[in-house]
């Protein structure tokens, strides 16, 4: 990699070069060809013990129990209420349950989950040595990586394979069109050297960023909080109507058998000025919600777009929006790119 990285700046409160003095020909490389770059601001969790499968899979909204070895299912994990604590990728790894989700909730998950260990034979630690991730990402993504010797013809998503030097390759999800992770210990990162010389290009967050809101991605923390209900996110690859009972799993049962909620996740277009993330108010209720906003490069140009909440009458009502005076489009996910 020659591009030189730009000064650090906090992304998901991990320190991560923005860019590489070109985002907009980064996101480019993203969304037409191959772009490389180290997801410093993802942990891992192992989770052990006989009853490591049955316990985890009473504690998150998917299927755990069936899942085959080195396949992944995405899950949130619920409080009583049936609100979103957290969410991850689960991995069935044979001996262990492999959780991967942001640093910053690695210590909650940790926190929330732990207390529900009684007299079950399971533990769950922060994976030591420290995994390193790298991700490749874009429609030329197999064909480099296989320039490169990287064994992933044929992957499905969420599948994860072993190869040499005890490096893990894993394909990200559906969601995630052309996305690829490679993991290992820091212990081996100096040995592998992860050098993608044939067509990868090094990109930043502000790339990686643009590339989520355009896929309409969203990120915990920030278009998923503690306070908002499964089904309004519209993540429905993270729930099982089928598993049985989990926490919160009551909450999420009701909302199915009544048929909605009372607002959605969607897309945003905006005129004029992108707007500053917050609720939206109409006749003292709250009819929208910016979530996430970005003005995005758009051919030789840009648009202003962003993600967040609406009220289903109010999408039902029309694509075009008022909200407080900015003018708006409702769009469905993920953008057209």
């Amino acid at each position: 990699m020659e591009e030189t990285a730009s000064h650090p700046r906090l992304y998901l409160g991990v320190e991560s070069a923005p860019d590489f003095g070109d985002p907009r020909g980064e996101l480019a490389a993203l969304l037409g060809g191959c772009g490389f770059f180290r997801l410093n601001w993802r942990g891992k969790i192992s989770v052990t013990g006989k009853d490591r499968v049955r316990w985890l899979h009473n504690m998150v909204t998917n299927n755990v129990r069936d899942l085959p070895v080195n396949r992944g299912n995405y899950n949130f994990v619920l409080n009583a209420q049936g609100r979103i604590l957290g969410d991850m990728y689960i991995y069935n790894r044979g001996e262990s349950l492999v959780i991967d989700t942001d640093c910053a909730q690695v210590e909650p998950l940790l926190t929330a989950m732990k207390r529900f260990i009684i007299m079950d034979k399971v533990e769950m630690n922060r994976v030591r040595p420290m995994m390193i991730c790298f991700g490749i990402c874009g429609p030329e993504a197999e064909h480099v990586l296989t320039a490169n010797r990287f064994e992933v013809k044929g992957m499905d998503p969420l599948e994860i394979r072993e190869l040499e030097a005890g490096m893990v390759i894993a394909r990200g999800p559906a969601s995630k069109p052309g996305w690829y992770e490679i993991w290992l210990s820091m212990a081996e990162e100096g040995m592998t050297g992860i050098k993608l010389d044939a067509g990868a290009r090094g990109v930043g967050t502000q790339a990686l960023e643009w590339w989520r809101i355009l896929h309409g991605i969203p990120q915990y923390g920030q278009d998923i909080r503690d306070r908002d209900l499964p089904q309004e996110t519209g993540q429905m690859q993270a729930l099982s109507f089928t598993k049985g009972c989990y926490i919160g799993q009551e909450i999420v049962e009701r909302i199915r058998s009544r048929g909605q909620v009372h607002r959605k996740f969607a897309g945003f277009e905006f005129d004029g000025d992108l707007p500053a993330p917050g609720k939206v108010e109409s006749e003292g209720r709250t009819v929208a919600e910016i979530t996430s906003a970005v003005r995005v490069p758009s051919g030789s140009a840009e648009k202003n777009i962003g993600l967040g909440y609406v009220r289903r009458e109010v999408a039902e009502a029309g694509p075009q929006v008022d909200l407080g005076g900015q003018k708006a489009r409702i769009v469905d996910l993920p953008f057209v790119i």
